[in-house]
């Protein structure tokens, strides 16, 4: 059976450009493979607090959690590292946000990123610990980030970085790009990057 993680974090919901063709992707999959299960992450209807004191104390700390806050913090934290581990496909909807990730989707690294459960260190450096997993990454942004302007995309880069740290480097990323110049503009990248999803997933079906 396939299990799929389906993580998205734009606020604009089903209006949303890396909502729709995530959800696509999604769809095709479970289509191709009936038996598949999708958990879902809605970082915008569910938005997780950012890290603070009692995050680290109740994740790094020898004593471990010592009050009834970071004993939920710890098991909040479990749970979505839980829902990583047991994923065979990540697909992440990452709108680019003032030209990186959303605040959101930063969060939810931000919880699963857990030294000794996603990653470990040692003499030889940080090793990932979430292996074997295939993450397919949906990149909207208004602008066009692919080109001359690579340089100032830190969204895609920083996900690779952060995906590759914690394990995960079968990585596949569908841009949908310059939606922000009009509605032609937009329709043309949806369609773009719809055929690159489906193209992704024959691919993906066919292995």
């Amino acid at each position: 059976m396939s299990r799929i993680l389906h993580v998205s974090s734009s606020p604009r919901g089903d209006a949303s450009y890396s909502n729709q063709i995530a959800a696509r992707v999604v769809r095709e999959l479970q289509q191709a493979n009936p038996q598949t299960t999708v958990t879902v992450r809605d970082l915008a209807q569910d938005p997780l607090p950012h890290i603070d004191a009692d995050f680290v104390a109740a994740t790094r700390s020898a004593n471990g959690p010592r009050t009834e806050r970071q004993r939920a913090i710890l098991a909040q934290s479990d749970a979505l590292v839980d829902e990583l581990l047991a994923a065979d496909t990540i697909v992440i909807a990452a709108p680019m946000i003032n030209f990186g990730v959303s605040t959101t989707l930063k969060s939810w690294f931000d919880n699963i990123a857990r030294a000794g459960r996603t990653f470990s260190y040692s003499e030889a450096g940080p090793k990932g610990l979430v292996t074997g997993k295939r993450v397919i990454v949906v990149s909207a942004s208004g602008g066009i980030y692919s080109g001359e302007n690579a340089a100032i995309d830190f969204q895609v880069p920083w996900l690779r970085t952060i995906l590759s740290f914690l394990g995960m480097t079968d990585v596949e990323v569908i841009r949908i790009e310059g939606t922000a110049f009009g509605p032609e503009a937009a329709d043309k990248a949806l369609e773009r990057a719809t055929a690159h999803a489906r193209d992704l997933v024959g691919a993906l079906v066919a292995a």
